[in-house]
């Protein structure tokens, strides 16, 4: 759905991006992160065609964003971090504006906004003034406005930003339900506790070049299993390699390991039981818990 290849972007004195290059697939959400300062909303900007980076290519479904802007600007959905709301306006009207700006025609206006207004749990305050929302339900309204035309990518820059908890909740239950209706999403934050609701890939930039870019959610039938013993055991990689069933993802140590079990329970049970009769005393044998925060900070550690 989206290439992005070989960006660079300069402001005076500053090589916001560099040389940036990554894929992402239809249907996915993926979390843009790193610390602040390090590209993200000019990355984004420039996706969205409303910076002109130094060199590099960006096509978004089909479309060259840098030679096709307009075109560009039918077919994706942008929230800035700073978005605005017209407060003299009703939401009925701030929609219809923007359905009209994305050339839908005045015939469709009204059916386009109620149906983005019941997609996105608003249809009771389209007569209301912007002004009246709680900050959560002015981000639907924003977010209303960038989806209206229904586009296949929506782009977010730092969407949960000053939400309390429930809005937060809220937020990641709307972005997966644009993920069901066919949208691809690509969230911007460095807040990560945010992102792991929704999630299904992270892309990690640092000082404006991609350090990684990563699966968070696997398929439930690839699971990585953590193994601890309840003592050490001299020769516990050799033994567990020479074993079939699973694979050792990882053994730093003689007294556990993570391993990769590539099938459902009947076969986990296979693994435990060949565990036992490797005479190991295994004390745990469970599911690797892993997170974005994990997947993040291991990927920095990697990279430095």
């Amino acid at each position: 759905m989206i290439t992005v290849d070989k960006l660079t972007f300069e402001y005076p004195g500053l090589r916001a991006l560099d040389d940036v290059s990554f894929k992402i697939a239809a249907g996915s959400i993926t979390a843009l992160v790193g610390p602040n300062g390090a590209g993200k909303t000019t990355l984004l900007r420039c996706m969205a065609a409303l910076d002109q980076p130094v060199s590099g290519a960006i096509n978004i479904a089909g479309i060259d964003v840098l030679e096709q802007p307009r075109d560009c600007h039918r077919i994706i959905g942008y929230l800035s971090d700073f978005y605005g709301l017209y407060q003299r306006l009703t939401v009925r009207q701030c929609l219809h504006y923007v359905a009209r700006a994305q050339g839908i025609l005045e015939s469709d206006c009204a059916a386009a906004i109620d149906d983005v207004s019941r997609r996105l749990h608003i249809q009771d305050r389209l007569e209301n003034s912007p002004v009246e929302l709680s900050r959560g339900l002015r981000q639907r309204v924003a977010i209303a406005q960038a989806t209206i035309h229904k586009p296949p990518v929506v782009l977010l820059d730092e969407p949960a930003s000053g939400l309390d908890p429930e809005a937060r909740h809220e937020l990641a239950e709307l972005f997966l339900d644009l993920q069901s209706q066919g949208m691809t999403l690509m969230v911007s934050s460095h807040i990560l506790a945010e992102l792991e609701a929704y999630c299904t890939d992270m892309l990690v930039l640092r000082q404006g070049r991609i350090v990684e870019q990563v699966a968070v959610k696997v398929p439930s039938l690839v699971k990585p299993f953590k193994l601890l013993l309840a003592k050490p055991v001299e020769n516990l990689l050799s033994l567990l390699q020479t074993q079939t069933g699973f694979k050792v993802l990882n053994c730093d140590d003689k007294q556990q390991a993570l391993l990769q079990i590539d099938g459902d329970a009947s076969l986990q049970h296979q693994a435990l039981k060949t565990l036992f009769a490797l005479d190991l005393p295994v004390c745990e044998f469970a599911p690797a818990s892993s997170n974005l925060q994990d997947a993040y900070l291991q990927t920095i550690r990697d990279a430095s």
